[in-house]
């Protein structure tokens, strides 16, 4: 590991907690020691760190204090339909960028957030793609990395009709209620 590594699992780690996904304090007291061992420098870290086990209980609290040192802080929209958007967008990215399995991100995107969103069409090729994974049968004749390449496609072409810079994200969506 390396700075970059333990920088980019600081904000992986600080993503999921922002988009209330469970990190275990154990996870982020090791994401501290891993990036002290590498030369990360914060005023908090080595407290991070040396957390012991009795202390874990402490260990969100500190690891916001190093990611707001570090400049790393993320916060998820407070609006639900920006959050949503937000976390698709940021599971797509991972899919494109090889860091999520496509199956796990189609199902994470169809499962935990296409119906949040009302089932918008710009999610129907990621959740075709989805149930096809999901249901995908070696007799079927075709690779099954076909069909993850394909979810990659449909990622790709998500983060292009949505922009990659996450700004129509954190945009709170229209309401199709009025």
């Amino acid at each position: 590991m390396n700075q970059a590594a333990a920088l980019t699992r600081f904000g992986y780690l600080a993503r999921l907690r922002a988009f209330g996904r469970h990190v275990g304090s154990d996870q982020l007291i090791q994401a501290g020691l891993d990036a002290l061992l590498v030369g990360v420098d914060s005023p908090s870290l080595p407290e991070l760190a040396g957390l012991l086990r009795s202390e874990e209980p402490e260990a969100p609290e500190l690891f916001e204090r190093v990611l707001d040192e570090l400049g790393l802080a993320f916060r998820a929209p407070a609006e639900p339909r920006a959050a949503a958007w937000a976390f698709a967008l940021w599971t797509a990215e991972q899919m494109v960028d090889g860091s999520l399995d496509p199956a796990s991100g189609a199902y994470l995107i169809r499962a935990e957030v296409a119906d949040e969103l009302g089932r918008p069409e710009e999610l129907d090729a990621l959740i075709d793609c989805s149930v096809t994974l999901d249901s995908w049968e070696e007799s079927w004749g075709v690779a099954v990395e076909v069909l993850e390449t394909e979810a990659i496609e449909a990622a790709r072409a998500l983060l292009r009709g949505r922009g990659t810079d996450g700004e129509r994200a954190l945009a709170p969506e229209p309401d199709p209620g009025n």
